[in-house]
């Protein structure tokens, strides 16, 4: 018996420090209220479930909280009895200037699509896609199809994060939005047929007071903080590779110090100064006063019309100072008034491709318009595999010194290099070709 009292104690401790409360009373939809659209929600008071029902001709379909919520921690069970689309949202509001109010904010992804992205983190009636599970593969299989799963919410400060039947799914790093109701989404449909297909939800609970902050792991961090690393960056050795302010860990490319001219450092934004639009004819290149091997680049920038320049990586400055640096490049151009984009070999000079050996992926959902930044991404691992990534999708895969690899160099304005591309180390480059071109956000994990 004093076993027992010291158990049920701990508990009764615990739950109190925990500090839970319901957000569904398992009877009715007091305090949620239907937005955007006309998808059915109905309460099984038996079972003590919520299920959302599609119709036809209905935009997507929100059940909101009519509470709004900063920082706290959400868990919630789901079970999908069909093949459809769905999310919860977070951290949302809805658009004053829009007669239906259109809903806007952070998503948990419900996707039980072959994709299998339930669990990453989408940006409704705003940006897209802030993480899809391409950055964690691991995840994908953690779904569990016509089964209840359990999902868990996580946003302290400009921290979120989130996790599918206990697995990490998705870790961002964003500020837009610190506070907004939570939704549970039915999702629109575009065929008849696809009407009374139905979602459920049950055991929604939130805390909002004595948060503790999951501790880090090695998850990759989707951040959209300019110039910032967060906790878990921290705690995974990525690191600022330009800090936002000063020319420091950089010089001009077969130069001692930074060029003196053609680069402009303002509000947290580095820029080339548009000038002849030809390679390295007023500043000149920048180059990393360190040299890499195996790491994950992750870099922020921003096209003007018709731009052309480009990140290379494993450059050796070894060719003598004959205009641009040469090494492996990620192609950045505009690819519709750059006359850059119809050369080489079946657009292999377009953006994020490998210039003139391979070409990037054209993935609709990954392009931003001129003006807009976009995240660029190079990962290159130890056993000489490389990857770019453009906005969150994976662009261009291959293996550096592979036959395959050769081939392609032998066919290329590279042909003349010897061994070009092969260096074990050497610096990361960002290009002057002489077009107003953007960068933030530079940073890097050694592997």
């Amino acid at each position: 018996m004093r076993y027992l009292i010291i158990t049920v104690l701990l508990l009764g401790s615990y739950a109190a420090s925990a500090q839970w409360r319901n957000l569904f009373n398992g009877k009715d939809l007091q305090g949620w209220t239907v937005v955007n659209g006309s998808a059915q929600y109905t309460v099984d008071a038996v079972n003590c479930e919520i299920i959302g029902t599609t119709v036809e001709q209905s935009p997507n379909s929100f059940l909101a909280t009519n509470e709004t919520f900063g920082d706290f921690a959400l868990e919630f069970e789901f079970k999908l009895d069909a093949m459809m689309n769905s999310g919860v949202q977070f951290r949302s509001e809805r658009r004053t200037d829009d007669p239906m109010g259109r809903v806007f904010g952070y998503q948990f992804e419900i996707d039980p699509s072959p994709r299998a992205w339930t669990g990453g983190l989408y940006d409704e009636g705003r940006r897209d896609w802030l993480y899809p599970l391409e950055y964690n593969v691991a995840a994908k299989s953690a779904y569990k199809a016509g089964q209840w799963n359990t999902a868990r919410i996580e946003c302290v400060g400009n921290t979120l994060r989130t996790w599918v039947n206990g697995v990490p799914a998705a870790n961002v790093e964003d500020n837009l939005t610190a506070k907004g109701f939570i939704a549970l989404q039915v999702h629109s449909i575009d065929k008849p047929e696809d009407a009374g297909k139905t979602i459920r939800w049950r055991n929604i609970r939130i805390q909002t007071a004595g948060l503790k902050p999951t501790p880090p792991d090695q998850l990759f961090v989707a951040n959209f903080i300019p110039n910032s690393i967060s906790k878990q960056e921290k705690y995974t050795q990525v690191n600022l590779l330009w800090d936002g302010q000063t020319t420091a860990g950089w010089r001009g490319a077969y130069k001692l110090s930074f060029p003196e001219r053609g680069w402009e450092l303002r509000d947290g934004v580095l820029s080339v100064v548009k000038s002849s639009g030809a390679e390295s004819q007023n500043g000149g290149d920048i180059v990393t006063m360190g040299e890499y091997g195996a790491f994950d680049l992750q870099f922020e920038f921003k096209l003007t019309a018709g731009a052309n320049s480009g990140v290379k990586y494993f450059v050796t400055e070894q060719e003598g100072n004959k205009g641009s640096a040469i090494g492996l490049e990620y192609q950045l151009l505009d690819d519709q008034l750059h006359p850059d984009a119809k050369e080489g070999v079946v657009g292999n000079r377009t953006l994020a491709s490998l210039y003139d050996l391979i070409p990037s992926l054209k993935i609709a959902r990954g392009q931003r318009k001129i003006g807009e930044w976009n995240q660029g991404r190079i990962v290159v691992y130890p056993d000489n595999r490389i990857e770019h990534w453009l906005n969150g999708y994976k662009v261009v895969e291959y293996q550096r010194g592979t036959p395959i690899y050769q081939a392609l160099v032998a066919r290329s304005k590279y042909a003349q290099w010897t061994n070009f591309g092969m260096a074990p180390k050497g610096r990361i480059l960002l290009q002057d070709h002489g077009d107003q071109v953007f960068f933030r956000s530079v940073k890097i994990k050694q592997l």
